[in-house]
């Protein structure tokens, strides 16, 4: 629950957010985590308030030591740098969960073609299976 954006991607993204919402929500058993509610709550207080309401109902996943050892171990081959700690996080508590998906538009360090395969090998290193990484757009249906 942003303010529309002025930049035309960005407002692309929130409005296929919006979308799958609507259209895709009830297709798929949603799960978060603490970091994603620690994100929801950053910025605008009553813009915050809006996206802690919508995720209230969702079920928190478990962070445990599995989580935060292979969050380490992700940050630790440099794919993804010590100063976007928290979206190894978000990686590792959705592989650690069994996760069939991890949604997002972090494209930068998440959602990245070019690192998902040595994602995908650091996680089987640790005896896990990757989500399925992907955006919003991607999972649109057909």
């Amino acid at each position: 629950m942003a303010r529309p954006s002025r930049d035309v991607i960005v407002a692309g993204h929130q409005q296929l957010t919006w979308e799958w919402w609507q259209k895709r929500k009830t297709s798929f058993n949603i799960y978060i985590s603490q970091f994603v509610l620690d994100e929801a709550n950053a910025g605008d207080l009553e813009a915050a308030k809006k996206r802690l309401g919508m995720l209230a109902d969702f079920e928190l996943l478990d962070i445990n030591d599995s989580v935060t050892n292979l969050a380490s171990a992700i940050l630790k081959t440099g794919i993804i740098p010590q100063k976007a700690a928290t979206d190894a996080a978000h990686i590792a508590v959705a592989t650690v969960n069994r996760m069939q998906f991890l949604m997002t538009w972090n494209c930068t360090h998440i959602a990245n073609a070019e690192i998902t395969g040595e994602i995908k090998k650091e996680c089987a290193k640790h005896g896990f299976v990757c989500p399925t990484i992907c955006t919003p757009e991607e999972l649109m249906g057909v």
